[in-house]
């Protein structure tokens, strides 16, 4: 089975899940994003070469109408500007719902010290866990689709 990773690209992170060798795609980590296109590319080179992965999964965020939203169009300038710098092929995948999901897979997050609110720090190791869970999701979509029918109708394209 060709290795696969996902990305779920946000402002501040990215949710990154491998497909592990039956078939399953499992969170892996989350990187911070950089404002610096080669350092988020060497991070995705990187975990590329780490895992031998042959091809790259990132979820679009298709508006809930079909439209293409101002956040789709992000995330395709992301992929452009890391392209030169990571080495597998990149396909789309629609990721409608997948960060909802995630967050009731890992459920609430946990109350800071004596009940009060979460701290900072709880609060980003909450989001970054979520991210990796909604790249799983996503990825998983994306080897669902494949077993089912072949490639996946919902890619939107390949690029490389």
């Amino acid at each position: 089975m060709t290795r696969l990773l996902g990305l779920d690209v946000g402002e501040r992170r990215i949710g990154v899940a491998l497909a592990d060798s039956d078939g399953r795609a499992v969170p892996l980590t989350t990187l911070r994003r950089s404002t610096d296109p080669a350092r988020d590319g060497a991070a995705v080179r990187a975990l590329e070469r780490e895992h031998d992965v042959a091809e790259i999964i990132v979820g679009l965020p298709i508006d809930m109408s079909g439209a293409v939203g101002a956040q789709a169009i992000r995330t395709r300038e992301w992929v452009d500007s890391i392209r030169p710098f990571v080495g597998s092929p990149v396909r789309y995948r629609d990721e409608r719902l997948s960060s909802h999901l995630a967050e009731q897979r890992v459920g609430p997050m946990k109350r800071g010290r004596s009940g009060g609110p979460p701290s900072r720090d709880q609060r980003n190791a909450w989001r970054a866990r979520v991210d990796r869970e909604a790249a799983a999701i996503i990825l998983q979509d994306e080897l669902d689709a494949r077993v089912a029918d072949g490639p996946s109708d919902q890619q939107t394209e390949t690029t490389r």
